[in-house]
């Protein structure tokens, strides 16, 4: 990646629905240019979509919580462990994501749920899963750092302001 690669991602993460053409005048450079790059990032992975991003909060799980997993480990001919676990974990809507980790704990999901109550519902349906031997859960209070990989991609290319009309 280089700076202007940077400043394409700068400007589409700030306004998602610009287009191409428009994203060329305000950058200064071809139309040709900005698609290319945006294809070129696309093709090696920087890029992993262009949906919208929503909000459970907006759609009614205002509730955030975080479970540690604790996965029964299977015999390598029984079908069990992570992946089985995870197959179960993605059939529950309120699981938004699960990694396997180190550490306490097999695996991790970030849940979301309508309210405290029913916290206890998503929690479980996640433990109805055999393979889960225990949990433990956290709830969240405020996000206080979104997810976000910008500062990070700054931080890879030079760490300079790359926001379009901003002083370099």
């Amino acid at each position: 990646m280089d700076d202007l690669d940077a400043t394409v991602l700068h400007l589409f993460a700030a306004e998602p629905r610009i287009g191409v053409l428009e994203a060329s005048r305000r950058l200064g450079v071809a139309r040709g240019t900005v698609q290319a790059r945006l294809d070129k990032l696309a093709a090696g992975g920087v890029i992993s979509g262009w949906g919208p991003e929503l909000q459970p909060e907006a759609l009614g799980y205002p509730v955030t919580a975080f479970l540690t997993l604790e996965i029964r480990q299977a015999p390598p001919h029984r079908q069990s462990g992570h992946d089985t676990v995870a197959r179960h974990l993605a059939s529950i809507p309120e699981v938004l994501e699960a990694f396997t980790i180190t550490g306490a704990g097999d695996m991790w999901a970030r849940v979301v749920a309508r309210s405290n109550t029913d916290l206890q519902r998503v929690i479980d349906a996640v433990l109805s899963d055999a393979g889960i031997v225990r949990s433990s859960t956290v709830i969240a209070l405020a996000t206080q750092i979104p997810y976000r990989v910008l500062p990070l991609m700054d931080a890879a290319v030079g760490g300079r302001d790359r926001r379009v009309g901003s002083p370099t």
